[in-house]
């Protein structure tokens, strides 16, 4: 096993005087671990609930999430010797909670996990796949995501007014951490939340005990179209492209086709019970290889192998979390999703309609994709990205051929 030189390492001098501050990496893996999971956990569970799973079936695939990630954290971590974090897709996630689900019930879900996973594994062994991806334009992807997140980020706003009592010291958390402490704004309006939940609901004790529920999977042209590709796009575009591009400003080359294997088998391996993607991770990734985590970048993959070990914990107390979500008085868990989900919104909205040219065609995306339409048994965000390509050819096609090159005056059709 090599380990993998870090650009920018710090030299054994360097190494030398950062002993004093070896607990840095620790303590960074630990609020990697804990805000990463925290801030969208929620998000998780609501997109597998409206993919058609019970109760049950969604807290195993929390907690398949859980372990996927911090295995393929650890094997990649270790290796490399390189903070390279891994976490769920949480864009994914958001994707699959605005969705009508799947056409056949939580199976044809399961299947179209699967097909993600091998499209996934596909980019890491045909790099002319990772190409199409990337030919993709950022600001229609963008637009899809934002598309996408837009109903869910509604609810904070909806569910205060019909539970203001509830949702209002939530927001209210969520508010003043922003000001104050802005890393843990949405930890601490889940713990409210989750406070809440406990004070009000009666959750029965077997659901505390996390376990796996195996589903058999079931494909279909459907499923693979309107579920497994838009997660795909949106899982590259939205989480492994900017997670290779946080670690290269670090001044870390993140082992691209590896990362897409293990996390491509690791998809796969997890779906059966549950799990819907695992990806290169793109804020925690600043979290576990910034400077947070010590002066000495050689040392800072001890963040990851950290983390590794604290996602394996919280796999443990899944159960639990999942069934005070399932238990939560209406509107307090959606309007907790919401809030995690306002930061990534702004940054899709900013993103997408930053390209003047892009405008009318990233517009179009967006609200299809918010529309929430089904066609065919395929949802909004697979018509999403095709609306958003149709309006950006035509309206480029158009603009080459009334502009004239500069200088010239074009020539008359006669």
């Amino acid at each position: 096993m090599t380990a993998t030189t870090t650009p920018g390492a710090t030299s054994g001098a360097d190494h030398g005087t950062s002993q004093g501050t070896s607990h840095g990496p620790v303590l960074a893996g630990l609020v990697t671990a804990v805000v990463g999971f925290s801030s969208s956990f929620v998000v998780v569970l609501a997109g597998l609930t409206a993919m058609g799973a019970t109760p049950a079936q969604a807290a195993s695939g929390l907690l398949t999430l859980c372990v996927v990630q911090a295995l393929a954290m650890a094997w990649l971590s270790l290796r490399h010797r390189m903070p390279i974090s891994i976490a769920w897709s949480t864009p994914g996630a958001a994707l699959l909670a605005t969705s009508a689900g799947a056409a056949g019930g939580w199976p044809v879900a399961v299947g179209a996990f699967t097909v993600t996973g091998a499209l996934i594994l596909a980019t890491a062994l045909l790099p002319r796949l990772g190409d199409l991806v990337a030919a993709i334009p950022t600001t229609l992807a963008r637009a899809m995501l934002a598309g996408v997140l837009l109903p869910l980020c509604v609810a904070p706003a909806t569910a205060l007014v019909e539970e203001p009592w509830v949702v209002g010291p939530v927001v209210a958390t969520w508010l003043v951490l922003l000001r104050v402490a802005r890393r843990w704004a949405v930890p601490g309006a889940l713990l409210v939340a989750l406070s809440a939940v406990v004070l009000t609901a009666d959750v029965a004790p077997h659901s505390w005990w996390p376990q796996l529920v195996w589903t058999t999977p079931h494909w279909t042209v459907a499923g693979a179209i309107g579920v497994a590709l838009p997660l795909y796009v949106v899982t590259m575009a939205s989480q492994n492209v900017p997670g290779v591009a946080v670690m290269a400003s670090l001044g870390y080359r993140v082992p691209w086709r590896e990362s897409l294997a293990v996390t491509g088998l690791g998809t796969i391996a997890g779906a059966g019970t549950g799990g819907h993607a695992v990806n290169l991770g793109a804020i925690t990734a600043a979290l576990a290889a910034g400077p947070d985590a010590g002066p000495d970048r050689s040392r800072r993959w001890i963040a990851t192998v950290t983390a590794s070990g604290a996602y394996l914990v919280l796999a443990v107390a899944s159960a639990a979390l999942a069934a005070l979500v399932a238990a939560a008085p209406g509107g307090v868990m959606q309007a907790a999703a919401g809030l995690a989900l306002l930061g990534t919104l702004a940054t899709s909205l900013s993103d997408a309609l930053g390209d003047p040219t892009d405008r009318e065609a990233a517009a179009a995306t967006l609200v299809v994709a918010a529309s929430g339409i089904t066609v065919l048994g395929i949802g909004a965000a697979f018509w999403a990205l095709l609306t958003g390509l149709a309006v950006r050819a035509v309206l480029r096609g158009w603009v080459r051929r009334t502009a004239a090159p500069a200088g010239r005056v074009p020539e008359s059709p006669v």
